[in-house]
């Protein structure tokens, strides 16, 4: 017999956001769930979420994919620059 579980993996660096984002995963999760927090402290595991995408923390990952929630965050060159970081005032 064998037995299907999703996935879900949360990356974190241990702040009050990440700790609220764990909570609130291991609240929504059910028998079908199992939940792995990834500590961003571990070398490793920087290797795991850069694979993923993960580009800030707290990030979520369900079943290998980056949740919609936590993708395209992060600091991309483009909104740094339209902040005005790089144009001499």
């Amino acid at each position: 017999m064998t037995t299907n579980k999703r996935k879900v993996e949360v990356f974190s660096a241990g702040c009050g956001v990440c700790d609220e984002t764990i909570a609130l995963v291991q609240k929504l999760a059910c028998g079908s769930c199992e939940v792995v927090v990834h500590d961003m402290h571990k070398p490793d595991t920087a290797a795991t979420a850069k694979r993923y995408g993960v580009h800030s923390v707290p990030a979520v990952v369900v079943d290998g994919k980056l949740a919609e929630c936590c993708s395209n965050r992060g600091p991309q060159e483009s909104s740094l620059r339209a902040a005005g970081i790089g144009v001499q005032l």
